[in-house]
């Protein structure tokens, strides 16, 4: 597990220690010299999974957005649960080809490879409040071009939090002007 000494986040170093309480470190994954951030022991352990979420609906505020926006994969758990203690909508931002009908798609670099996240055109009520989850933010491809598909869609962007920030792939930069909360940056 990840340590929790020293750890920062913008929901303060409670929230951070948290989760950071919950994420194993897997070297070499998807491919060598990568080291993938594991949070399937925090969505697993229901009690810290809760505060968790709780965190994120006191950060932004039941009232500050209509729907939540997850992106795949591990975003639709967050997603889900943010929708789900509001009383809010889920919206899934899929890889290419999972969606059924007329979809947006934007292709992006990744720091190991390429990837293209599409949406369905009628996501959105044009001007609906998005709040986008997903669970890390790495070098900011995935999150810049689920928000440009929000907004595509006639969505707006209401916030965008992760789970945890990869700080030395410099994500947040990519994503300026645009708040970005994170309750674990490492």
């Amino acid at each position: 597990m990840t340590e929790t000494r020293e750890v920062r986040g913008d929901s303060g170093p409670r929230a951070a220690a948290l989760v950071a309480s919950r994420v194993v470190d897997v070297p070499d994954f998807p491919k060598p010299g990568i080291v993938f951030k594991d949070l399937m022991p925090l969505f697993a352990d229901g009690a810290v999974f809760r505060q968790v979420i709780d965190e994120i609906v006191a950060y932004h505020g039941p009232d500050s957005f209509d729907v939540v926006a997850g992106v795949e994969a591990r975003g639709f758990v967050v997603a889900a649960a943010v929708a789900y203690a509001t009383g809010k909508g889920v919206v899934p931002v899929r890889k290419a080809g999972k969606l059924p009908r007329r979809t947006h798609s934007i292709s992006y670099a990744l720091e190991y490879g390429e990837a293209t996240l599409e949406v369905h055109e009628d996501a959105f009520v044009a001007g609906q409040r998005v709040l986008v989850v997903d669970d890390v933010l790495a070098t900011g491809g995935t999150a810049v071009a689920a928000l440009e598909l929000v907004e595509l869609a006639g969505g707006a962007v209401a916030g965008f939090t992760v789970l945890m920030e990869l700080s030395f792939l410099d994500g947040r930069a990519r994503l300026a002007p645009r708040a970005v909360h994170t309750l674990l940056t490492v």
